[in-house]
């Protein structure tokens, strides 16, 4: 690949964000900020340890197995089934989620044996997990927006 340090600084910088939504995603439960935390690191790892240019590398399989699995469980480790929890981490939304992802697991693994789309199976599984976190934080802003307490309006000015 002509362009590998643009997918490495992409890997670097995903795995970052995860790492730190992890750690700042406080309306999730903690099993699944810790899951997420470490499905990040384990995206830098991938990026650390790249697939070499004419055979495999094992390392980056293991960090690519393993994080794989940690973002695909951690929605169901964070969800809440509290009143008032954000929708994204609400049971339906993470079960949903992790069958969208189970599903696109399942086609990229068949892709590994010589299948024909290979490359757009495991871009749909790196958009998948790279996105959800995304979704889970905005489910959590607007949540948190829509509870904030309406600012009392200024008294008007009065002339006189």
């Amino acid at each position: 690949m002509p362009y590998r340090w643009l997918i490495t600084t992409a890997l670097l910088g995903v795995g970052a964000c995860h790492i730190a939504t992890g750690l700042a995603l406080r309306p999730a439960a903690e099993a699944g900020r810790v899951m997420l935390v470490f499905g990040g690191v384990s995206g830098l790892l991938i990026a650390t340890n790249p697939q070499h240019s004419h055979s495999g590398s094992v390392p980056h399989v293991i960090f690519s197995a393993t994080g794989a699995v940690l973002m695909a469980l951690w929605p169901l480790a964070g969800m809440r089934q509290a009143a008032g929890t954000p929708f994204a981490l609400r049971p339906s939304a993470a079960w949903a989620y992790g069958l969208v992802t189970l599903g696109l697991l399942l086609w990229f693994t068949g892709q590994l044996a010589n299948g024909t789309e290979l490359g757009l199976a495991e871009r749909a599984v790196t958009a998948d997990q790279s996105i959800w976190p995304l979704v889970v934080v905005v489910s959590v802003l607007l949540t948190q927006r829509s509870r904030a307490p309406v600012a009392e309006e200024a008294p008007a000015l009065r002339s006189g």
